[in-house]
């Protein structure tokens, strides 16, 4: 891909990645339907069977979940470039929205009309958490394995004060030792 060519779609990604940042509230789960919808729906930029697995790695490494999501995307796109601009997309919104609440937020806190608005949009919020759990649940494999790793994961991030980014290498470490099982008897569980 030429120079040119990834300068075109990164200044897309800026572009896709900024309404995704401007018009999403709740944070990076979620944004997942939307870039979803965008990226592999709409725009073809990646697969929509690929999003999980972008979402997982994403969630894996340090850093907020749609930033990560964002920065691979947009390097799977137009690389170095394509990141950059998806990042900054997706981080501008926030941060200038920021800037204005802060200023703003403790002179009108106490106004009922903008603690029914934050009502409303936290409902909104988790809809939209809720559609990206449904979402993966459908492409998710159904089994044995798999049931048994989501339900102790469960358990251990809801009831503990144990380390989440112990919780998820363990759960990579489950999954890999899971597949050399597999492989070395010729069967899945």
């Amino acid at each position: 891909m030429s120079l040119r060519e990834r300068l075109r779609k990164a200044w897309q990604l800026f572009l896709i990645f900024l309404k995704i940042g401007g018009f999403t509230f709740g944070g990076g789960y979620a944004m997942i339907p939307l870039i979803e919808y965008e990226t592999a729906e709409r725009r073809h930029l990646v697969e929509k069977e690929e999003i999980s697995d972008i979402v997982a790695i994403a969630e894996s490494t340090p850093g907020p979940i749609a930033i990560n999501s964002a920065t691979f995307i947009g390097y799977r796109t137009a690389g170095v470039p394509g990141a950059v601009a998806a990042t900054l997309g997706v981080v501008l919104p926030s941060f200038c929205i920021i800037l204005v609440i802060a200023y703003f937020l403790r002179r009108i806190m106490d106004y009922p009309v903008v603690q029914y608005a934050f009502f409303g949009i936290r409902a909104g919020v988790l809809a939209l958490i809720v559609k990206a759990v449904i979402s993966f649940w459908k492409r998710a494999d159904h089994h044995v394995f798999g049931w048994c790793v989501m339900v102790l994961s469960f358990l251990w991030a809801a009831f503990t004060d144990w380390s989440v980014i112990l919780l998820i290498a363990l759960c990579g470490l489950a999954g890999f030792v899971y597949c050399l099982v597999c492989e070395k008897g010729g069967k899945r569980l």
